[in-house]
């Protein structure tokens, strides 16, 4: 059960809500402006009746933000709530509201060039639909894919059709790296990374005043089919253009800022500029609460200043593939440059102080935009926040490590808490002056010494109790809405425990076959179980008939390597245990569950020649992975 702001909280909330422009409601103008048609009702569901997607949920964002709610991500969230087919310019028109992303659409001279359609099939299908709907029933002639996020590839299944694209009528267009990163980012640590993206979007929490309110880069994530195919045309550098259906675009090739592979793009025709996630109404992650690469700023603002040099002296309109476009080519030039000078500071500051001698967490506590830049509503921390973003910097130049030798190795979280709470004088104690503190509104504290209590002691039902409520206020002031989904998911959690929902798949069926072989087994050597195979010696040779290759495996000193090519026994090279004769499509069967092991020897779709136990043996020491893990209590 959730409880009531603290006046701590709302004071807090006050402060932000005294501190911004809120009399400004340009964006709500501009995320209006072009509204062709929408659905009173935007529902979605899959073929089985199963929701996929409800922007009703969303119904109670009106009027002033309560005091549970953060006004700035508050407002954020009613701008976000706002849906329907809108028109950016002469040719170019948008779907939001309908996926955490939004779906751009372009009018070539025959067909439908759609840009990043959304998570899932059934959503982006929804999207289409309304499209056409309005501007007519055209074909869709290309794909193009501005970046290697789920939420900009997911839903391809529900506006092509492989075979036409395998046909050559609808071209796939996407950076160089899509495929390869798009697949890694969602198996390799696919389970750790969907599990705390359940937190960091909400998807456990009631959509209410006192849950979720959105993500802040969008309301939420569909929960439909993923899919994924090959790019018919890869983009590898910054002035190489297409035309497409006879529109003309000239790309900016921008990796390794919001995404590893990702392009902006320029329509002269229309003179629309697509930033893709490089610039959007909000100070975006240099570092993703649910887990990934870190992102450099430095390169982020060169790229938003490239784009300036680039395209500014002709673009009329700027869009993306969250939020609402920026009109007037004053306006999007003027959005581009505090963008650009946004993720600088954030660089350059942590780069000043750290080269002073501060630590990670100090410079966090130190680094403040200066208003020019921080009164901007779309430099506001609904996605990414100033804290955690000066964190990734630190970490990108000078890794986890503060450089004092205590840090070095500290005992693990179980057993500093324990220790921790003795030291404290027991967890009577923490509780005398933790409830103390809680009075006075001192959260941030408070979730740190009763976590020590929490996991010396996770069954405490007091000390689960106080950390859930210390979240929660942490949670209604957090103007970042992963921040507040984190916070409110963990106070659920340790009220009620981990709720066994559904569990996303982001490791689809079209992940998985399109993953190189290579990848596949970089794969299963992340899930052989180090310690259990410590001991083993195991040589197996896997041949692909549909690929007309061998690959040698091997199993030692508890971890598994592979060579094309298989073991050449009499030359120095000791024989295969066992050897595997196979096609990718039943070893893809047997990895997406369509199909057992056993099942397919028994079918004949998999051989074995040799010693058929050794093999056994090895399947024994493959982990599979709970998705949900506890991460709020040891």
């Amino acid at each position: 059960m959730s409880k009531n702001s603290t006046p701590p909280t709302a004071a807090a909330n006050r402060a932000v809500r005294e501190y911004l422009p809120f009399d400004d409601d340009a964006d709500f103008a501009q995320a209006e402006r072009g509204l062709i048609g929408t659905e009173d009702h935007l529902t979605v569901t899959d073929g089985g009746g199963g929701p996929v997607w409800d922007l009703d949920q969303w119904a109670f964002l009106t009027g002033d933000a309560p005091d549970t709610v953060n006004p700035s991500l508050w407002r954020q969230a009613r701008l976000n709530a706002i849906h329907g087919l809108f028109r950016v310019t002469e040719g170019v028109y948008q779907v939001r509201g309908y996926d955490l992303s939004v779906m751009s659409v372009i009018e070539g001279d025959t067909g439908y060039l759609v840009v990043d359609p959304l998570i899932s099939a059934e959503t982006a299908a929804a999207a289409m639909a309304l499209v056409r709907k309005h501007l007519g029933d055209r074909p869709v002639v290309a794909v193009i894919h501005t970046h290697s996020h789920v939420d900009h590839y997911g839903g391809v299944r529900g506006v092509v059709d492989k075979a036409d694209v395998d046909a050559g009528r609808v071209r796939i267009v996407a950076p160089h790296g899509f495929f390869e990163h798009a697949i890694s980012e969602n198996v390799m640590a696919g389970t750790a990374m969907s599990r705390r993206s359940s937190y960091m979007y909400g998807n456990l929490l009631p959509k209410d005043p006192t849950g979720a309110v959105g993500g802040g880069l969008g309301k939420g994530t569909s929960a439909g089919s993923i899919g994924l195919l090959t790019p018919t045309d890869v983009i590898r550098e910054t002035g190489e253009t297409l035309t497409i259906d006879g529109v003309e675009i000239v790309f900016q090739d921008t990796p390794g800022a919001e995404a590893p592979a990702e392009f902006c793009f320029y329509l002269p025709r229309y003179k629309a500029l697509c930033m893709a996630e490089i610039a959007t109404h909000t100070l975006h992650n240099c570092y993703t609460l649910r887990g990934a690469e870190v992102r450099n700023a430095l390169l982020w603002s060169k790229y938003l200043g490239q784009a300036v040099e680039l395209f500014c002296d002709e673009a009329e309109v700027v869009f993306a593939s969250h939020h609402w476009p920026t009109w007037g080519n004053a306006e999007v030039r003027e959005y581009l440059i505090t963008q650009r000078d946004l993720y600088r500071y954030i660089h350059d500051e942590t780069l000043r102080l750290a080269n002073h001698g501060y630590t990670s967490e100090e410079i966090a506590e130190l680094v403040r935009l200066p208003d020019s830049l921080a009164k901007q509503f779309a430099n506001r921390g609904y996605y990414g926040t100033l804290s955690h973003n000066v964190k990734a910097q630190y970490q990108l130049y000078l890794g986890w490590f503060d450089g004092n030798p205590a840090n070095l190795e500290p005992l693990p979280p179980v057993e500093t808490a324990t220790r921790r709470v003795a030291y404290m004088g027991g967890a009577d104690a923490v509780f005398e002056r933790a409830r103390a503190d809680f009075e006075r509104g001192e959260y941030r504290w408070v979730a740190q010494v009763v976590n020590d209590v929490v996991f010396a002691d996770p069954d405490n039902a007091a000390a689960r109790e106080l950390q859930a409520d210390t979240l929660e206020q942490l949670g209604y002031q957090a103007e970042s809405g992963p921040w507040r989904n984190f916070y409110l998911s963990a106070a659920q959690e340790l009220r009620h425990g981990v709720r066994q929902l559904p569990t996303p798949v982001t490791a689809s069926a079209d992940t998985i076959r399109g993953m190189s072989l290579e990848m596949y087994l970089d794969y299963l050597a992340i899930r052989l179980n180090g310690p259990a195979a410590a001991n083993e010696m195991l040589r197996f040779d896997a041949t692909f008939t549909d690929l007309d290759t061998t690959y040698a495996l091997v199993v030692a000193n508890g971890v598994l390597n592979y060579t094309e090519g298989g073991h050449t026994a009499g030359a120095g090279d000791p024989a295969a245990d066992a050897t595997l004769t196979l096609t990718r499509a039943a070893l893809d069967d047997v990895t997406l569950g369509v199909a057992t092991f056993d099942e397919q020897v028994e079918k004949g779709e998999i051989t074995i020649d040799g010693d058929g136990a050794a093999f056994t043996r090895f399947l024994g020491l493959l982990d599979t992975f709970e998705f949900w893990f506890d991460i709020v209590t040891p």
